[in-house]
């Protein structure tokens, strides 16, 4: 068992690949240092995605959170690193990445990332009465 930091995204194949269904992750625990300051800063992680053939696996995705710890990062940038890297890792059909920042100085800053597989789209909403 791993209790160190890694950049490996470990994944599954996905138990359903047939069907549109979404994944949300809550990381409430992710740090990286002020570039300018060395000071940590600290975020919320939302990731929500819709699979293909990859789910990635969430130990694997803790340990790799934990890799920022020591890292400085602007939050624009370190968001659509993460993204990137997950979408690298699993392909999917749609993966949308929000980082919700505490506040620095009393400015609270959320950075939202997105990705689209081409030519997929979501399906419509579904109204119940």
């Amino acid at each position: 068992m791993s209790t160190r930091p890694s950049k490996d995204l470990e994944t599954f194949d996905n138990p359903r690949p047939e069907r549109d269904y979404t994944i949300h992750i809550r990381v409430p625990e992710f740090t990286c240092l002020c570039p300018k300051t060395g000071q940590p800063d600290f975020a919320t992680l939302y990731l929500d995605y819709v699979p293909d053939a990859r789910c990635v696996e969430l130990k694997a995705l803790k340990l790799y959170v934990w890799s920022f710890r020591d890292e400085g990062a602007f939050h624009e940038a370190v968001t659509n690193r993460i993204l990137d890297d997950l979408v690298a890792a699993t392909a999917p059909r749609f993966m949308r990445l929000t980082a919700e920042f505490n506040v620095r100085g009393g400015i609270y800053t959320n950075v939202v990332a997105e990705h689209r597989a081409p030519g997929w789209e979501a399906p419509p909403p579904v109204t119940l009465p």
